[in-house]
């Protein structure tokens, strides 16, 4: 693999590991103030998939010729857009922001940045992030596997997270 790609691998594992920090603090600051947990049995699915994400760009890499490989500029725009994307949705959510369904009771949901406009703007990016990063290194079966077992995922996530946000809004929840 060109050294570039290392680099960029390199910034999206740092990136990745810098944002389970962030979480997992807010997880802790949510549960101190009464937050709860949503559907944690399947959040091991999440970690496995993205875990596999990254052994199976690896992979790919390693088996093709590096000789003719070049970055393409258009994919390496996109990723950075979906960087800045991902940053305006933890920056939109704060505190609040988590990998984990945490709801805390007794607020009302937050509706700035990217949440004014879609209800689940990080999983869109994540689902674009899982195409275009692959993509980036060459990696088509990765780019093609990932999304899928992405899209698989969010149909048991979204709806526990929606039935939680729901019970948030009608103030149902404790």
């Amino acid at each position: 693999m060109p050294s570039y790609l290392w680099f960029i691998f390199t910034f999206i594992i740092l990136q990745r590991v810098v944002e389970l920090t962030i979480a997992r603090r807010n997880e802790k600051w949510m549960i101190n103030r009464g937050g709860v947990e949503w559907g944690g049995e399947h959040y091991k699915w999440f970690i496995i998939v993205h875990v596999l994400f990254f052994f199976s760009i690896l992979i790919e890499v390693s088996i093709r010729d590096d000789s003719s490989f070049v970055l393409n500029k258009t994919l390496f725009v996109l990723f950075v857009m979906t960087q800045l994307a991902r940053a305006w949705c933890i920056q939109s959510l704060g505190k609040f922001w988590n990998t984990k369904i945490i709801i805390l009771p007794g607020l009302s949901l937050i509706s700035r940045g990217p949440y004014k406009y879609v209800k689940h703007p990080n999983y869109i990016i994540v689902g674009m992030e899982l195409f275009i990063i692959p993509l980036l290194f060459g990696a088509y079966i990765t780019a093609i596997l990932f999304p899928v077992l992405h899209i698989l995922l969010l149909f048991i996530r979204i709806p526990l997270e929606n039935k939680a946000l729901s019970e948030v809004e009608k103030g149902t929840l404790l």
